[in-house]
């Protein structure tokens, strides 16, 4: 084998093994320029193309960055048993909860936000944008060629990040959702910060400009509201607590009840300046009295599907928690957990008694 042939070998070769990549490095213009000194370009060529390579493969032997922990415990076993589909999707997990319902799912950022894709005859509507980190405009367009219409369960950051790529979107009719529909850069990039990522994030996607886009509400809505997609219609149910624009979604016909952050299957966060406890209790117990007529209920976080009998057990829940009887653990600084019958709310930390 020629010394040029050799060399290229072992430069490849040292990507697959422990030998620091820095000590190899220093001397391969050197080394290669002298096997190829007659050839200016073969040099440069060559040098470049075993430096590319050694900067792309795994540094072995040496500590790589772990996995934040939340992301540890993906994928949840309930999503597994769910029907996928666009699988090769790299960013998003989309599933299929009931016929033509669509789980548009998250999973490499700790929101892990869901959102939901009801298509009719007529028209389809998306409950919620998701984080705009990647086009969830194209996912929507390769489920249905119906025209799409936005309407969110709230106004919160990981909720509205693709409103802007639609022509028409609903909003709540309170100040919050105004407020909110201007955009804002200092949530957004908070949803990027270190452990908030799990995995790689979209080709193309710039973490220094990333913002919520500010989006245009072409119609305001109110409690009562109902869409007709063509043989299924909406209902809006006002539920406000998590914020003061929260909205639950009814498919009476069907039987869904579409939750948004009122409850899911994760850390229910009731922290936020814009927290309502009064105004939670309401709602909840409002959808606690649907519960006989629904069959499934679809959250906003992690899970897509829960049983409607959450729907009283969240009340029972919550109660107990305001009457102290369940014991606060530590959470992130200044926040603590309730957790009891399965269900967990994420809170402020209580004051320290004098």
């Amino acid at each position: 084998m020629s010394n040029r042939l050799l060399f290229i070998v072992t430069m490849l070769a040292a990507t697959a093994t422990a030998v620091p990549h820095d000590l190899i490095r220093r001397g391969i213009f050197h080394y290669v320029c002298d096997l190829f000194s007659s050839r200016l370009v073969w040099c440069f060529a060559v040098s470049s193309f075993c430096i590319l390579a050694l900067q792309a493969a795994p540094l072995q032997g040496m500590p790589q960055a772990e996995k934040p922990e939340w992301c540890q415990k993906l994928p949840h076993p309930e999503n597994t048993a769910l029907e996928r589909v666009l699988p090769n999707e790299p960013w998003f997990e989309v599933y299929k909860v009931a016929p033509s319902v669509f789980a548009i799912y998250e999973p490499h950022q700790s929101e892990e936000v869901i959102s939901y894709l009801i298509v009719g005859h007529k028209q389809a509507l998306l409950f919620d944008t998701g984080m705009g980190i990647a086009d969830i405009r194209k996912i929507v367009s390769r489920l249905t060629s119906r025209p799409v219409v936005v309407l969110n369960s709230h106004t919160h950051d990981d909720h509205v990040g693709g409103n802007w790529q639609f022509d028409f979107v609903y909003g709540h009719d309170t100040a919050f959702t105004r407020t909110n529909a201007e955009g804002s850069a200092t949530d957004a990039q908070a949803e990027i910060a270190p452990g908030e990522i799990c995995g790689d994030l979209p080709k193309g996607f710039d973490p220094k400009t990333y913002r919520t886009k500010p989006w245009k509400i072409s119609r305001f809505i109110h409690e009562g509201f109902k869409i007709n997609l063509g043989g299924r219609t909406v209902e809006v149910i006002a539920t406000p607590g998590h914020t003061p624009d929260a909205i639950s979604l009814l498919d009476r016909e069907n039987g869904l009840l579409f939750t948004g952050d009122t409850y899911y299957p994760a850390a229910i966060w009731l922290f936020r300046p814009e927290t309502d406890f009064a105004a939670y209790r309401k709602s909840i117990v409002q959808l606690a009295d649907l519960a006989p007529q629904i069959k499934m209920v679809l959250g906003a976080h992690n899970v897509p599907v829960a049983k409607p009998e959450i729907l009283p057990r969240l009340v029972t829940a919550f109660d107990a928690v305001r009457a102290g009887k369940v014991t606060p653990k530590p959470a992130s600084p200044g926040k603590v957990t309730y957790e009891t019958d399965g269900i967990t709310f994420l809170m402020k930390a209580p004051e320290p008694k004098p």
